[in-house]
């Protein structure tokens, strides 16, 4: 028996899925955006940037630029990814040690966890390697943390810096970087980029650069039901697939090889994606 996807997928000559939620490197593609985002996380790397911010909606694509990151970084790094690391002094200093692979006693004082933290440091610089912390979902991290991790990048040996910080995570982290508390840790920024919705055309050419992928050959989406999608998913890659793949799903019970604006319309109504979609314009 054939299943509901690849009746799907035959019925608009796709040999996959072209739209689905999870981050896929082959469907990767590089709007203005996302290329200037990832040009300032390059920028930041290279330039031994203390501190690195980058933040956007959520479903902008900020995971997928970092998966992107982690697999062309240079062999002398060594990273520590940490998602939604929250806590006290202890406990942070606990997180980033084990996202580096350091072994602690969980009846370490702080004054131990720091001169485990700091001697591994010293000991990564000193073989030629350096060190990047990575922090996903940074907004939830508390204004004591961030002042924590201000104090961690002046770690240093002469001029060069021991240590690199990348905080990635949405807008509320803009906020909290600019109260007033932490100015010094503002100051610290080094390469910081706000990753936006896309604009009408780049969502258009995403579409079809997604459906090229998953073996296209023809039109599927009109350009008004990409400048639907565009109204309805503000831009951001993870609604943008959504409304896709339910159009698609919508236009092949009904029976339609052509997706125009009213099928996305159609979509938007039923579904609003949870409160997540309105038309707008």
């Amino acid at each position: 028996m054939t299943s509901n996807l690849a009746i799907y997928t035959d019925h608009f000559g796709l040999t996959e899925r072209p739209f689905t939620l999870l981050p896929d490197p082959d469907f990767l593609y590089w709007s203005d955006n996302h290329t200037r985002a990832y040009s300032m996380l390059e920028y930041g790397m290279l330039t031994h940037a203390p501190i690195t911010v980058i933040t956007g909606e959520i479903g902008a694509g900020k995971t997928t630029l970092l998966r992107h990151l982690l697999r062309t970084l240079p062999e002398e790094f060594t990273v520590g990814l940490i998602s939604n690391a929250q806590g006290n002094r202890g406990e942070l200093l606990h997180w980033v040690l084990m996202a580096l692979g350091v072994p602690t006693d969980t009846g370490a004082s702080y004054v131990q966890l720091f001169a485990q933290f700091q001697d591994f440091l010293i000991e990564e610089y000193a073989s030629g390697r350096r060190t990047m912390l990575i922090f996903d979902e940074a907004q939830n991290l508390s204004t004591e943390t961030l002042e924590e991790l201000r104090m961690f990048s002046n770690i240093n040996a002469d001029k060069d810096e021991l240590i690199q910080i990348v905080l990635v995570g949405q807008p509320e982290l803009r906020d909290l970087i600019a109260q007033p508390q932490l100015t010094q840790f503002s100051q610290r920024v080094a390469a910081e980029y706000h990753l936006p919705g896309m604009s009408a055309e780049q969502v258009e050419a995403y579409i079809n650069h997604r459906l090229s992928v998953a073996g296209a050959t023809r039109e599927i989406f009109t350009p008004a039901a990409c400048e639907c999608v565009h109204r309805a998913s503000r831009g951001v890659p993870r609604l943008v697939n959504q409304i896709c793949d339910y159009a698609l799903v919508y236009a092949f019970t009904d029976g339609r090889d052509l997706i125009d604006a009213g099928v996305v319309e159609q979509v938007v109504t039923d579904r609003r994606m949870h409160g997540n979609l309105k038309l707008v314009g």
